[in-house]
């Protein structure tokens, strides 16, 4: 993977995908290398990678795609609220609230409130105020 100028070796990105899917630096060096045996050496080393700056921004950017496919967003959502309502199969009260939902995130049923208080609110300004 070129980042910057520099490439990423075959192993160090096999070190980075272990070291996403457990987040042990040392067994993901084992997987990565397995002719590497010593635990000491799995650990140091599998520390030095993690201070690799094409091995840290690899994995920072599969984090964020992980994150990405993992997470619903907002057109997700909606579009699974608006199945829902439009599927005639779907209980009743399934589909009004599925509407419910469709509204409310669209600004509807907007709930107003009247704030009333008798309290006293005071202001000091400090400064000099001779220019104006």
């Amino acid at each position: 993977m070129k980042k910057g100028g520099a490439i990423m070796t075959p192993n160090q990105q096999k070190f980075a995908d272990e070291y996403i899917k457990c987040g042990n630096a040392a067994l993901a060096y084992k997987l990565a290398y397995p002719n590497i045996t010593k635990q000491r050496t799995a650990e140091s080393a599998g520390s030095r990678l993690l201070s690799n700056v094409e091995v840290v921004a690899y994995i920072d950017k599969r984090n964020a795609e992980i994150a990405n496919e993992r997470i619903a967003g907002m057109q997700e959502v909606k579009e699974y609220w608006t199945a829902t309502m439009r599927d005639k199969g779907a209980e009743d009260k399934d589909r009004l609230k599925a509407s419910e939902f469709i509204a409310k995130s669209n600004g509807a049923f907007i709930d107003r409130v009247k704030l009333e208080n008798d309290s006293e609110l005071t202001i000091n300004i400090k400064g000099d105020f001779d220019d104006c």
